[in-house]
C-alpha cells in the first residue's frame, strides 16, 4: 500500500477499548498497544523513537534503501491512516547481521504519538 493523499479516516479501527495504547499525536488514532514496545531507546529523524513488534492504522510509503546510524536498512515510511501524518518507517530488512531483529518492525517517532494509559477511576 503505497501513502497518498486520498482520504483513509474512514479505515481506521478502534478496537482496543480499556488497554494500554499509543495513539497519533495529531488525530487520535490508534497506532499501537503498549504491550508491543520493544525498545525506547532508538532515534527517529526527529528526535527519540521507540521500536514496536506491530502497529495498526498505518499505510506504507515507498520502499528504499536508507543508511541510518546502524547501518543501511531497506525501510518504508509509514503513515497514520486518520491524517496522512508520517510516524516513523518499518524495517523491511537489515544489510548487517547484528541488525536483522529489526526486519519486520516498526520505527515510531516519540514526538508523533501520544501514550494513553486507559485509566480508569
Amino acid at each position: 500500500m503505497t501513502a497518498s493523499s486520498s482520504d483513509t479516516r474512514t479505515q481506521v479501527v478502534q478496537i482496543f477499548d480499556n488497554q494500554p495504547i499509543y495513539t497519533c499525536a495529531k488525530c487520535s488514532a490508534v497506532v499501537a498497544l503498549q504491550d508491543e514496545l520493544i525498545s525506547k531507546a532508538f532515534s527517529g529523524r526527529d528526535g527519540r523513537g521507540y521500536l514496536m513488534h506491530s502497529a495498526c492504522n498505518m499505510k506504507l510509503g515507498v520502499k528504499e534503501d536508507r543508511a541510518l546510524l546502524t547501518g543501511l536498512h531497506s525501510v518504508a515510511d509509514v503513515f497514520c491512516l486518520g491524517c496522512n501524518e508520517r510516524l516513523g518507517w518499518y524495517y523491511h530488512s537489515a544489510s548487517e547481521h547484528s541488525q536483522k531483529y529489526k526486519e519486520g518492525k516498526y520505527l515510531l517517532e516519540r514526538e508523533k504519538i501520544i501514550k494513553d494509559n486507559a485509566w480508569t477511576l
